[in-house]
């Protein structure tokens, strides 16, 4: 979790209130619902590591809800998926999630009704997650 915020957090506005850091263990992404809903926040970002035993343990999951509060389905939240060195580099991912947030914050939505279109903007970038210039 760590490089991949190290990576988002210098792309957010700078009008942006990051709420307290919540680390809880055998959580799920229900989890931030409640949460983001106790601190009355507009949106939250859920990471979530991938179970031992898996084909890529070192696997990160970030679930994005607007307007958390329970109850809300999977249906209303984005999803970006195996954010690893060898799978989508953190500053990739940094760069979608920061996109996402960016138009869920104007649209006031999540989930099926916010399209991940980032890859249109998306600069090249390698396998470390810096910006290539080429």
């Amino acid at each position: 979790a760590v490089p991949l915020l190290a990576a988002l957090y210098p792309l957010l506005p700078e009008d942006w209130c990051i709420a307290p850091v919540v680390i809880a263990t055998q959580a799920r992404v229900a989890l931030a619902d409640e949460v983001g809903e106790a601190l009355g926040a507009r949106m939250v970002a859920m990471l979530i590591g991938e179970r031992p035993g898996l084909s890529s343990p070192d696997s990160l999951g970030v679930y994005l809800t607007w307007a958390p509060r329970v109850g809300r389905s999977d249906a209303e939240r984005n999803c970006i998926s195996n954010v690893r060195p060898e799978g989508q580099p953190y500053g990739a991912a940094a760069y979608r999630l920061n996109w996402l947030m960016q138009q869920a914050s104007a649209l006031r939505l999540t989930g099926v009704g916010l399209k991940d279109e980032s890859d249109h903007t998306l600069p090249l970038i390698d396998r470390a997650g810096a910006p290539r210039l080429d």
